[in-house]
């Protein structure tokens, strides 16, 4: 059986008629069968988010889907495509529009956001056909099956499994990232990163050997360069570090992604569309080089709250149970926390309107909080350049282990922050 490889371009890769004829061109020296996953065109998916909430509020929603209308046909006319295929999913996001719509905002999301991906994915199969690379196009909902969790739905392997077995032979098949359905064939959306993770399920169903992810960077750097200088690639790190760089909140891949291809042991490759030739970054189960550079993470607009009880007993399980519950209901991510005798602390991101939520649903504790502050998280540290980044900084939680340091700072940050070795 004919090996495959996976390949996911993003929105950036598909922004305009030049960039779709970039993938074409690229595409079309990749070996071998192989499934290629494509995002919205350009910024397709916040204009669709606009219209949804348009919509949910009973509000005129021609403007914006003729912003939409108009993005993908001057891309189309200066293709020269001549079929339009698009135009039958655009007329069916008209007719979706026009329906009565959900009751739950989460379904009436993924009944439209799913779009952009059926419109980018059409124009970029047409195209392929046009310079004569063979593609089969499908819909992902036909054999990503996930269950009802709208805008964060969970894969049902063994059904997407069963579902994938039936897809005719292909070469080059044309699928879109981010969208599933549901056992009742209702659409779904796969939540943050979803289209790196369709990627990875593309691979996990079909067995491929590589997936490849295809960016506008050279692959992944230790640090983001609008916060750190100089920055470096990471020519090669493992799953477990690709983890625990995207939990601390670097621009990684989502842990979603690397779980079905480290469950395979299938490499993923990160590499530039810009410049295919590049080496790019390696993520795979060998573990030989994460600690050869240090990477940096920082994590701004961050508060920190301080919670204690109001008699001074201690902070115990059945405290933190009920300081847990409200953090969920609230919606509230922790980034960062410490507990003590007699007061838990926590680092979030959140509006003030959601502290004072908090603080109404906790009546029996003393909460305190710290805005403006951020995060600093270095993995595989140098003692040097902790101490030259902290410079001036105030610190107020820190925490450290062998392979990492953290820091909640209060300071100044001219970004970006000179990092010298």
């Amino acid at each position: 059986m004919e090996k495959i490889t996976v390949h996911k371009f993003g929105g950036a890769s598909v922004k305009d008629a030049t960039s779709v004829r970039n993938v074409g061109q690229l595409v079309s020296t990749l070996p071998g069968k192989k499934i290629i996953i494509v995002s919205a065109i350009g910024k397709t998916t916040n204009a669709l988010e606009k219209i949804i909430d348009l919509r949910w509020n009973n509000l005129p929603v021609e403007s914006e889907l003729n912003e939409i209308f108009a993005l993908h046909e001057s891309i189309s006319n200066e293709l020269s495509l001549e079929q339009n295929l698009w135009k039958n999913h655009f007329s069916e996001l008209q007719a979706t529009l026009s329906k009565e719509k959900s009751n739950l905002y989460d379904e009436a999301y993924d009944e439209i956001i799913g779009f952009g991906e059926l419109l980018s994915t059409q124009i970029i199969s047409e195209h392929f056909n046009q310079i004569q690379i063979e593609n089969t196009w499908i819909d992902s909902a036909l054999f990503v099956k996930t269950d009802y969790r709208y805008r964060d739905a969970r894969i049902d392997w063994e059904a997407s499994q069963q579902a994938y077995f039936k897809i005719p032979d292909f070469q080059t098949l044309i699928v879109q990232g981010f969208i599933g359905s549901t056992p009742t064939n209702q659409r779904t959306s796969l939540g943050r990163e979803g289209s790196d993770f369709s990627a990875a399920i593309a691979a996990f169903l079909s067995n491929a050997i590589s997936v490849t992810i295809w960016k506008d960077v050279p692959g992944l750097l230790n640090g983001d360069p609008k916060c750190f200088t100089p920055t470096h690639l990471l020519e090669e790190i493992s799953f477990r570090e690709a983890v625990e760089l995207a939990y601390y909140g670097a621009s990684v891949i989502h842990p979603r992604t690397v779980k079905p291809l480290q469950n395979k042991n299938i490499p993923l490759y990160i590499k530039s569309f810009l410049h295919p030739e590049g080496k790019g970054t390696t993520i795979h189960e060998k573990e030989s080089n994460d600690r050869s550079v240090s990477s940096y993470i920082l994590k701004q607009n961050q508060t920190l709250i301080s919670i204690a009880t109001k008699d001074f007993s201690f902070v115990v399980e059945d405290n933190l149970t009920e300081i847990f519950s409200a953090f969920s209901h609230l919606g509230i991510h922790v980034h960062m926390m410490e507990n003590s005798a007699l007061n838990f602390s926590a680092c979030v991101a959140c509006s003030e309107e959601k502290i004072k939520a908090l603080i109404d649903q906790l009546p029996k504790f003393q909460i305190r909080y710290n805005t403006n502050l951020a995060i600093l998280t270095i993995r595989h540290p140098n003692k040097m350049v902790v101490d030259q980044l902290l410079q001036h900084k105030e610190i107020l939680m820190e925490q450290r282990n062998r392979s990492t340091s953290r820091y909640v700072v209060r300071g100044k940050w001219i970004l970006p922050e000179p990092v010298k070795v």
